[in-house]
């Protein structure tokens, strides 16, 4: 069975326009547009970096999971001011996660969570590959295990 994977960021775009409303159209929408004080600390989920000292994010509520199930869920992301999404070569994986506690939470087709662990994002590798040796989990989700925000999504390749 393969157990390549490959590391899939939100796209950038459908998050661009939001840096041209004003703070009260942000706030309306639950967001709120911030300058990043510290490094690690604002982990952008398109670009997949941490954000740098100074640079203008956007903390906003996302549909992570936006299924038909009763594991579909939600919840705050940080995406950089211009940021690139992130094109990542199957297996790699960005820095940004090798920097945090991990949750990595395996789903089957149905959207139901059939299994997950908590590892240090330094060993991220072996987990995935661990859960993509069930040919039942057909994707991952990968959150920040204290905070619990979402990552990014992992499929097989």
């Amino acid at each position: 069975m393969n157990q390549s994977f490959q590391i899939m960021p939100v796209p950038y775009e459908q998050f661009a326009p939001l840096f041209r409303l004003s703070d009260a159209e942000l706030q309306s929408l639950g967001a709120r547009r911030m300058i990043v004080n510290e490094n690690p600390g604002f982990p952008c989920r398109a670009s997949l970096a941490d954000a740098a000292v100074g640079e203008t994010v956007l903390l906003l509520p996302y549909a992570h999971h936006d299924v038909t199930s009763a594991y579909r869920a939600s919840g705050p992301i940080f995406i950089r001011k211009d940021a690139e999404t992130a094109r990542l070569a199957a297996g790699e994986v960005p820095v940004m996660l090798r920097q945090r506690l991990l949750s990595i939470r395996a789903y089957d087709g149905s959207a139901t969570m059939i299994d997950a662990e908590v590892t240090p994002g330094a060993g991220v590798e072996v987990v995935i590959r661990r859960l993509f040796a069930n040919e039942r989990v057909h994707y991952l989700h990968i959150h920040n295990a204290g905070p619990g925000c979402f990552n990014c999504r992992v499929v097989r390749v």
